[in-house]
């Protein structure tokens, strides 16, 4: 059915996403209307809604409200995080590219064979980042008046 599995129907079924009609012998039957369902549940889920979410969606609607607005700004909030990520991933890709360029320099001043401490030397990197030039503490140090 629409690629997905028994046990996701059964989690569906859980929480409160559809409700199949039951057969004598026990067996779930779906209407047309519930594949419909399921294919919303399944467009929400590929843009990044949770199954939580939509539970809420779906309860809104089917109690007679409108969720429209609130599926938009949730829409909304969820491009703004990707946003995020794919920037945070970019400034990583930069990083990741100056590390690699600084290993490839110090791995041609050793041979093969020989432990070249990169790792170490990402570390070592790392911890001075972290140190701020003393002229920048003796900046924060100095009275408003002087500022």
């Amino acid at each position: 059915m629409i690629g997905v599995s028994a046990d996701t129907l059964r989690l569906y079924e859980r929480k409160g996403l559809v409700s199949p009609l039951r057969a004598e012998n026990g067996y779930r039957c779906y209407s047309v209307k519930a594949v419909a369902r399921l294919r919303l549940i399944r467009a929400a889920l590929s843009i990044g809604f949770t199954i939580d979410e939509v539970a809420g969606i779906l309860k809104v609607r089917d109690a007679g409200g409108a969720p429209c607005r609130n599926v938009r700004t949730l829409a909304d909030l969820k491009l703004r995080m990707l946003d995020r990520e794919i920037e945070q991933l970019s400034a990583l890709r930069v990083k990741l590219r100056r590390v690699l360029n600084d290993w490839d320099t110090q791995l041609k001043t050793v041979r093969e064979g020989e432990c070249a401490g990169l790792l170490e030397r990402l570390a070592s990197a790392s911890a001075q980042a972290r140190v701020l030039p003393p002229y920048f503490y003796a900046a924060l140090s100095r009275p408003e008046a002087e500022k």
